[in-house]
């Protein structure tokens, strides 16, 4: 029992057929195109954001000496048996 339905574009190993070849061949072109234009976007905004975070500079901000301890609060729960 075959696990995958079977295909007329396969062959019993799951090959491309000589058939679906030829029905990808009129969108290779295209699609390689799109998918060089997502690619390069993405890269694109990839490079934009490294650029922008890497101008930053924190002269500005303030950095404390020594972490300020929090004030601990008294016990309110109460436990008097």
């Amino acid at each position: 029992m075959p696990f995958l339905p079977r295909s007329s574009y396969y062959d019993k190993n799951y090959r491309q057929s000589p058939a679906l070849i030829r029905a990808r061949q009129p969108y290779l072109i295209k699609n390689a195109l799109t998918g060089i234009a997502i690619f390069g976007f993405a890269i694109s905004v990839y490079a934009f954001t490294i650029k922008a975070v890497s101008q930053d500079e924190f002269e500005d901000v303030k950095v404390p000496d020594k972490p300020i301890q929090p004030t601990r609060a008294p016990n309110t729960t109460a436990n008097q048996a």
